[in-house]
């Protein structure tokens, strides 16, 4: 072996120095085409005084309830509002328990408490529930009938069942009556354990080459003794990482595994005995589009069909380094896991040089049955009706090498979805028929700040439908569970857990809105002119997923002509915000794009004009330009016509070019108050007393407006210094005047790309690739007006130094 490079650097095996080096052509990451932020009205809530860890649920959808365990209690919640509470039950630790284990150096209102872990449906009306009992697992049976929840009191020991510490993650499952767990045994927590508990209970080998320090996340059961020709068992998928022990690292290097046992699995005769004989694992890949360590899994979601072998593993994975703020979403066929498994060749340790084992890829001849194999056809005409009846050689193998050679690849080639920002946390997806029948599998992901993404993905391109704040105060998102048949989503948390509808069509104001929106649960209902859910059954409606084509859609109303009172001298605010985050505003005056000057400044929230004058006035039209594959769409926002003496007699109530016109009243009201510290219509008219006429020392007034420009030029080119300087790094954090002060309730998801939805706008971040929303995505590249335009800004913060310089807000100040 070549000796490590010096001064702190690390050698890698030439497999994971490929893998470091992978990278997308490219780094564009999705973007969510609209941020919806907290709202009551659209979501159910449900928390109890004094109880913690909403972390554990169970959908009974045939009774319709939710099963919800926390510290210390379990409810019966209403599946059609979570906020209406059935039943519950407090199970609560003795006190000779707490103190038994603060005893051992836990903290005593902490750690030393029940926490649900276990929650699984046993018949119709009963459930096997667990809970950590201050570091003393104990199960039992609880039922729910008549509206009453009820534990039975026949306790059972939880240790294997469930885990020790209750912020250690784990996974269990069950199937028929057996319980599969994947947790740690002991109470330090150094015990990895596979566990079946039934009447032939098998578990896990304590070795390092079968578990190495993992953290478990997900089980799942694939029946592939359906239909199969070879007459193959059942399977149960785990999905965890570990320590890699198959590299050269200096330090622990963890990555992604998938492992499988048998159903019918029994041990070993002489060797194995009551261990799996068909645990076997391998590495699942799911490269990010930068050079970075491996990616850790944090959560797994199987969407079912009826054909096993189409069924698909959906995961998400973040970065294993604090450097990066990538996540991912790959997906994983089941005929890909299991191919890696059938015929795939294994890792075999070998001694090296340096007294440590290296493993390699093992390139002999393999024993029959195959190892890790489950008994099928073949097996059964050698004479092997069951696991105990497999040969010492068979067993040996897999005991000694139960790690695949080969990675499991995405079914993609590369990750679905990648976003930078907040780590994904979980995920769901469903099955969506829309109305050009086909099926589309809809992914609802959690963020570790409460908000819930909703993606789809059309004939290779990633689209992110929205996201939705799910929590006032971020916090992440541990625990998502999907109802199909109800149409809702639940997400759990420390705090408690929330209801949300799968789909609210009607925040699609207008029919080009709801096509845009690409959504699969919604269309534009002619009839009613509204953008309604699928549900119904509707003959007369438009959706456009895969192209988001808005030809069908009847023509908009016009715009109504706003009039704006221009006073020379004054500021002005016109507000206008693009459709989405995926368009962009693009200002015309009299019918040609706005030239760039250094009083127009374009900003999320509309524009505004610095010290107007008469060569101002003109007719300023708004419009949002957004991209998607059936081509580009504009739509007109805002309509504002400025002209000296507007407002006097037969000024007001003067629309142009067919647009319904606006009264002066209604102009200065929707001018005014959308961005603090600009006025719309400042100042007297010219048929008013007290105009510019009469004031007294212009000429000093001018030249203060002169060098209030002059600065504000000069504070521009410094943020955009400062913009090229650090690139990543948010604007406002590094404003030697510091940002605004805004509320957490607005905090995005992602750092966007495109101008902002002023509605959600606030605190994001220009992104890394101006007018590409996602990975792969060259659908929706934004609209480029350089040359035609005046200088953008993320906010309306991103100018706060004019304040700070003396921007005039009214003429009192001077």
């Amino acid at each position: 072996m070549a000796p490590p490079l010096r001064g702190g650097s690390i050698l890698l095996a030439p497999p994971l120095f490929f893998l470091l080096s992978l990278g997308a052509l490219g780094s564009q990451y999705c973007v969510p085409r609209k941020t919806f932020p907290y709202q009551d009205e659209d979501l159910r809530l449900f928390r109890e005084e004094g109880v913690w860890n909403y972390s554990t649920m169970l959908l009974r959808e045939e009774q319709g309830v939710l099963m919800l365990g926390a510290r210390e209690a379990i409810y019966a919640l209403d599946l059609h509002n979570i906020s209406s509470k059935k039943a519950a039950v407090y199970w609560k630790v003795t006190r000779e328990k707490q103190k038994e284990c603060a005893y051992k150096g836990k903290q005593s209102e902490v750690e030393c408490r029940n926490y649900i872990q276990t929650l699984h449906p046993v018949n119709q009306t009963t459930m096997y529930v667990c809970g950590t009992n201050a570091f003393s697992p104990v199960c039992d049976y609880m039922s729910y009938s008549d509206g009453q929840l009820l534990l039975h009191g026949r306790q059972e020991e939880g240790k294997g069942k469930c885990p020790f510490d209750p912020f250690q993650r784990y996974s269990s499952l069950m199937v028929g009556s057996d319980l599969y767990s994947a947790t740690f045994i002991n109470f330090l927590g150094s015990e990895p354990v596979v566990l079946r508990s039934s009447q032939t209970a098998v578990r896990t080998e304590f070795k390092s080459s079968w578990l190495n320090e993992p953290t478990f996340v997900y089980m799942d059961h694939i029946p592939e003794s359906v239909d199969s020709a070879d007459g193959d068992d059942d399977k149960v998928y785990l999905f965890f990482s570990e320590k890699a022990m198959e590299y050269d690292f200096y330090s622990k290097l963890t990555v992604s595994r998938v492992a499988r046992v048998c159903k019918e699995d029994m041990g070993g005769q002489r060797t194995l005995q009551r261990k799996w004989t068909s645990f076997v694992k391998a590495r699942l890949d799911c490269s990010l589009p930068e050079p970075s360590l491996p990616p850790i899994v944090q959560d797994v979601f199987l969407l079912k069909d009826h054909n096993w072998r189409r069924s698909v593993f959906y995961a998400v994975f973040t970065p294993q380094s604090g450097s990066s703020r990538l996540s991912a979403v790959c997906a994983f066929s089941v005929t890909a896991v299991r191919e890696v498994f059938n015929e795939g060749k294994f890792k075999t340790p070998v001694a090296v040089e340096t007294s440590h084992v290296k493993w390699v890829m093992h390139s002999g001849e393999l024993p029959v049955p195959r190892p890790g194999a489950c008994i099928n056809n073949a097996a059964r005409r050698l004479g092997m009706g069951n696991s105990l009846d497999l040969p010492d050689k068979t067993l040996q193998f897999i005991r000694d090498r139960p790690l695949m050679d080969e990675a499991v690849r995405p079914l993609t080639g590369r990750p679905l979805l990648v976003t930078r920002g907040p780590a994904l946390t979980r995920i769901v997806v469903d099955s969506v028929r829309a109305l050009d029948g086909k099926e589309y599998a809809v992914m609802f992901i959690g963020t570790e700040n409460g908000f819930i993404q909703k993606a789809v993905n059309y004939e290779g391109e990633m689209f992110v439908i929205e996201e939705t704040q799910v929590y006032e105060d971020p916090q992440p998102i541990t625990t998502l569970r999907l109802s199909s048949t109800k149409g809702h989503v639940y997400a759990g948390s420390t705090s408690g857990v929330v209801q949300m509808p799968v789909s609210n069509c009607g925040r699609q104001r207008s029919c080009s809105d709801c096509v845009l929106a690409r959504d699969p649960y919604c269309a534009w209902d002619l009839p009613t002119a509204r953008c309604a859910s699928l549900g119904s059954g509707r003959s007369a409606a438009v959706q456009s997923l895969v192209e988001g084509d808005t030809s069908k859609c009847p023509q908009p109303e016009p715009v109504p002509v706003i009039e704006v009172t221009l006073v020379p001298g004054n500021n002005l605010q016109l507000p206008c915000s693009a459709a989405s985050n995926l368009a962009q505003v693009h200002w015309l005056l009299s019918d040609r794009p706005l030239g760039a000057g250094p009083r127009y400044y374009q900003y999320p929230g509309g524009l505004l004009l610095l010290n107007a004058s008469g060569p101002d006035a003109g007719r300023y039209v708004c419009r949002s330009v957004e991209r998607a594959r059936g081509g580009t769409h504009n739509r007109t926002l805002a309509v504002y016509l400025l002209a000296p003496g507007l407002g006097g007699p037969g000024g007001a109530g003067k629309g142009q070019e067919g647009e319904a016109p606006v009264d002066k009243a209604v102009a200065n009201s929707t001018a005014g108050p959308d961005i603090p510290g600009a006025t719309a219509a400042k100042g007297p008219g010219p048929a008013e007393p007290g105009g510019p006429e009469t004031q007294t020392d212009g000429g000093r007034v001018a030249g203060l407006r002169v060098a209030v420009g002059v600065l504000a030029l000069l504070c521009l080119a410094l943020t955009a210094a400062l913009l090229w300087k650090v690139k990543r790094e948010p604007l406002l954090r590094l404003l030697p005047w510091g940002g605004p002060r805004e509320s957490k309730a607005k905090t995005p998801v992602t750092e966007y790309a495109q101008v902002q939805n002023h509605a959600a706008s606030e605190g994001k971040t220009a992104g890394e690739a101006p007018g590409s929303p996602c990975l792969g995505n060259n659908h929706h590249s934004g609209v480029d007006f350089k040359g035609n335009g005046p200088p953008h800004f993320t906010s309306m913060r991103d100018i706060s130094c004019l304040d700070g310089l003396g921007y005039i807000n009214d003429e009192s100040e001077i």
